[in-house]
């Protein structure tokens, strides 16, 4: 099937067209054996979920803040990175698990890595203040959420 140097195997080219805009993405896949065309479609989804996470593994835990010139140090960094990620989005989902209170959206990722931060790292002096501060954000982004919504439903055809 391929050439002398290419592992044996199977190689798809997988076109997926985006329903809204037209727009083509392109998929090269390989497998060592056959693969059912569902099966590429679900591997080729989950792309974007991993890249969601290398965006926030970099915006909330500095996965792409090391200074590492060994691979020793990088993948201790890394593996120290994802621990924290991984932290983060366990307490999310978990902090997700009941509905949040009416006027505000629910705990965020990064508010739970800022709650974190200011109560347990560097505790705040006045931890009545930090918690004002999360809820006042929370409602702030619930409001700017709900309008968004609502200017969305009057675009729409």
């Amino acid at each position: 099937m391929g050439g002398a140097n290419e592992p044996a195997g199977h190689r798809w080219l997988l076109i997926r067209r985006n329903r809204r805009t037209g727009e083509l993405a392109y998929y090269r896949c390989y497998a060592p054996t056959r693969m059912p065309l569902a099966t590429l479609v679900r591997v080729a989804g989950r792309r974007w979920t991993v890249e969601e996470s290398f965006q926030t593994g970099k915006g909330q835990t500095g996965l792409d803040e090391h200074q590492c010139r060994t691979w020793t140090s990088w993948h201790r960094w890394t593996t120290l990175v994802m621990l924290a990620h991984a932290f983060l989005a366990i307490t999310t989902v978990t902090a997700r698990s009941s509905p949040a209170p009416a006027g505000l959206i629910p705990l965020t990722l990064n508010e739970i890595r800022h709650l974190y931060n200011k109560l347990v790292i560097d505790p705040a002096t006045d931890i009545q203040h930090v918690l004002r501060c999360s809820h006042w954000r929370r409602e702030h982004q619930y409001r700017a959420q709900q309008a968004h919504y609502q200017r969305q439903s009057h675009t729409e055809p």
